[in-house]
């Protein structure tokens, strides 16, 4: 008889196991994803008032297990504790948006200019949305997606990352106990190799990725095959733009902040620190200063800023690129290596004197380390801020607000934050260009995403 397969949650801080999971079968496959279309049937008829208000169950629901989740999230993945309690209660904060603001956004709307006695769009629902997640936001990512997509009436299949299954088995016990019906959300212990089947199955009517290119061509490719709709969000290589006048300190501790969010680990961010020839050494200085001073430690500990990368294989990757950018002729002014210590840690990380043709610009570096360009001028800041295969989200430093403005227009990027670290927030349109995907989450647009835009026409 085949053995089982069993997929292995891996502390990164201690390289010890925490858990094993058993991969579900085919049979159990098919039989979860029938189970999600049945209670589709059900859910999508359910009133939209019904809908917002499990909401505010659900956010009760993740408020109660703040505490016990994050530990399990930074256990799983190695996210320092403060920053996976804060992951938590922004998932809360959603939970409000969309039950304040969702049903206006679904909400028939009329349509005038025309020769009907009465026209007007509706927002219906498609049916089950495959979720594909990554490891690096085990709640945010999955709900940004689910909040809106389970209000506008469409059922959740989540094929969460298998290294944080216990936090995906969580989710789902969340919505249980929040009282959503048992199928409109449900979590798939499974490996990738699942997905494009997953992709061509009859009961699967759209599907969200969060990952990185290669998977993102994949389910597209899978996706166009079968004439199906997919959001995709994917790696960032994120411009943080620093032109004169702005006060050194503070904007390097800014940069600081958004290049070590999530141990480094975030597809938004700062990933290019593109600084203006006038206060580049300054600035230069000032962030390898605070670069150095970060506590590097296990990531329980409230008093550690960075802690491990998730896994073994991601850190070995990033020292690599590291070494290519030496070799290139990066200046290395602090850290470039492993932490000589158990667990996936490495040094927070600061090279000048980067150019376009050198590893640190031109690829996506997952973890703690920061390449610094220099721009004669502002015009040469968004030059190499569009000098990239990805177009995630964008930052601006200045106290020009009128120039930052002109520049945001010519910024190939999402989203672009002028004196503010880039992120996602409900309110507002999240997702990319170029190599960093297509199609929104969050705001108004997100959560029109997965909905048929349906024309009434009364003659």
């Amino acid at each position: 008889m085949r053995k089982q397969e069993l997929f292995s949650s891996i502390n990164p801080t201690t390289e010890t196991i925490l858990a094993e999971y058993p991969a579900l079968s085919e049979e159990e496959l098919r039989s979860k994803v029938k189970g999600a279309a049945a209670a589709f049937q059900d859910w999508s008829q359910t009133s939209i008032t019904h809908r917002a208000d499990l909401l505010k169950s659900l956010k009760t629901e993740l408020l109660s297990q703040r505490d016990d989740f994050a530990k399990l999230m930074t256990l799983e993945m190695g996210k320092p504790i403060l920053q996976a309690r804060a992951e938590i209660e922004k998932c809360a904060g959603l939970c409000d948006y969309y039950r304040t603001h969702g049903p206006q956004f679904l909400a028939p709307e009329t349509v005038t200019g025309n020769t009907a006695r009465k026209s007007y769009v509706r927002f219906d629902p498609l049916g089950p949305v495959l979720a594909v997640m990554p490891w690096n936001f085990p709640c945010w990512q999955v709900l940004r997606f689910a909040i809106p997509g389970l209000l506008a009436g469409n059922v959740c299949v989540l094929k969460h990352a298998t290294n944080v299954l216990g936090s995906a088995a969580r989710i789902e016990e969340i919505f249980l106990k929040a009282g959503y019906p048992a199928g409109v959300f449900c979590s798939l212990n499974t490996g990738r190799q699942s997905i494009l089947p997953l992709i061509s199955s009859n009961e699967i009517k759209a599907v969200t990725l969060t990952g990185s290119e290669l998977a993102g061509r994949a389910v597209a490719e899978a996706a166009g095959r079968h004439l199906k709709k997919c959001v995709l969000e994917l790696g960032g290589s994120d411009p943080f733009i620093v032109l004169p006048g702005v006060d050194i300190e503070t904007t390097a501790q800014k940069a600081v902040e958004a290049r070590t969010m999530n141990n480094g680990q975030s597809c938004i961010a700062a990933k290019r620190f593109i600084v203006h020839d006038e206060c580049y050494d300054e600035f230069v200085d000032a962030m390898t200063a605070q670069m150095k001073s970060l506590t590097v430690g296990d990531p329980l500990d409230e008093s550690s800023a960075i802690g491990p990368l998730a896994r073994k294989d991601l850190r070995d990757t990033l020292h690599q690129q590291v070494r290519s950018t030496v070799k290139e002729g990066g200046k290395l002014l602090t850290g470039g290596k492993p932490v000589d210590r158990k667990g996936w840690f490495y040094e927070p990380t600061v090279f000048s004197d980067v150019s376009p043709q050198m590893t640190a610009f031109r690829e996506e570096l997952f973890g703690p380390v920061a390449p610094i360009i220099k721009a004669a001028d502002a015009d040469e800041a968004v030059a190499l801020a569009n000098q990239s295969s990805f177009g995630l989200g964008s930052s601006i430093w200045t106290k020009d607000i009128e120039q930052a403005e002109k520049l945001a227009a010519r910024i190939e990027s999402g989203c672009v934050f002028i004196n503010q670290v880039t992120m996602s927030d409900a309110s507002v349109p999240f997702g990319g260009i170029k190599n960093s995907g297509y199609g929104r989450e969050l705001g108004e647009a997100g959560i029109r995403e997965f909905v048929n835009m349906k024309t009434v026409w009364i003659g």
